[in-house]
């Protein structure tokens, strides 16, 4: 069969989980996907109307897979990964011209093209509760872990933590961009609850956090927390030796279509403390501490639990190992090629 045409318009911008899962698919499947994208790197308005126009030209009969959300109408032999319907269920969390689109655009994609993969039961769930797309044209293939994610040495941790300007410390490990979903807001409400009790020894480390106003804008208190350390942007290259350092790992986000974050740190041996909602407890099972996100009370007990409990602590590592293993890009990549072989014939 002729290659399949891979939509990489997606790669143009930074890497974020995305254009990630874009390059962990090519990279395993070069003879089988032909990438095909602008020639110069095209965002907005001209970047859709590149993918919705152009792209069908280019085709030439041959199918299209589109990874990143986004594709074009017109072409049904298509399939597209949808991560998770955002602009649907929380369009006040985004731009409105972007939720715009999104909320005219997945529906209609979704019906149209032969297969919808999405990363989670969760996001199937949705999809199908939102739009008129058949459940089983709407395959669930979760993501993988990298190999670079699994624990490091103490001499790794302190070179990074060294780089990285950390204090010599013991720390709770949170990484989180400012946007609405990811719930900071809440955890350092939590935090500010929680550190009072705690060893005085003991610091939260927000890493990938910008922009201090927008954290307290609605915050009932006016500066940092006791013991937080904002990290800023972390190079991707020494996140496996900051979870492999940290007491454990907090993630509390409000909505995830699947969540790599905690699988990371539970693939480093780190335990894990995350939200109760979406897709993450399907993800780590029962290898991580669950609580309700919007509770800021259990967020803060959660915290001052993992803090205290060593045992708790050296069990949920164990688990998150072993939990971690169950994803990898090799499987994500097979199953994904199962799919659009299927298609293709």
């Amino acid at each position: 069969m002729n290659k399949v045409v891979i939509n990489t318009r997606v790669l143009s911008s930074g890497l974020t989980g995305v254009q990630r899962y874009t390059l962990e698919l090519l990279a395993r499947l070069p003879d089988k996907l032909q990438p095909v994208a602008p020639k110069t790197s095209l965002h907005g308005v001209l970047g859709h109307a590149w993918e919705q126009f152009v792209l069908p030209a280019r085709l030439k009969g041959r199918l299209l897979f589109s990874p990143s959300n986004t594709g074009p109408l017109l072409v049904e032999k298509q399939v597209v990964t949808i991560h998770d319907i955002t602009p649907l269920d929380h369009p006040e969390w985004l731009n409105p011209k972007f939720a715009k689109w999104y909320q005219f655009l997945t529906p209609r994609l979704a019906c149209r093209v032969r297969r919808v993969i999405v990363d989670s039961e969760f996001t199937k769930d949705r999809i199908c509760e939102a739009t008129s797309v058949e459940s089983d044209k709407v395959i669930v293939i979760p993501l993988g872990i990298d190999l670079r994610f699994s624990p490091k040495l103490e001499e790794d941790v302190n070179r990074a933590k060294k780089t990285l300007g950390i204090p010599n410390m013991e720390y709770v490990l949170t990484v989180a961009t400012i946007e609405p979903r990811k719930n900071l807001q809440r955890l350092l409400e939590a935090w500010h609850d929680a550190c009072q009790k705690l060893p005085k020894n003991v610091w939260l480390v927000v890493a990938g956090a910008k922009g201090q106003r927008s954290i307290f804008r609605d915050a009932s208190f006016n500066g940092l927390p006791p013991n937080v350390y904002m990290a800023g942007h972390i190079p991707d290259e020494h996140l496996p030796a900051l979870y492999s350092g940290a007491l454990f790992f907090v993630y509390v986000s409000l909505y995830e279509g699947f969540g790599l974050p905690p699988l990371e740190a539970m693939a480093c041996g780190t335990p894990v403390l995350t939200s109760n909602v979406t897709s993450i407890p399907e993800v780590v099972g029962d290898a991580a501490l669950t609580v309700n996100p919007y509770d800021v009370e259990a967020i803060a007990h959660g915290i001052k639990r993992l803090v205290e409990d060593g045992e708790l602590r050296a069990k949920l590592s164990r688990r998150g190992i072993a939990r971690a293993k169950m994803f990898t890009w090799d499987k994500t990549a097979e199953l994904t090629w199962r799919v659009l072989e299927e298609v293709a014939n």
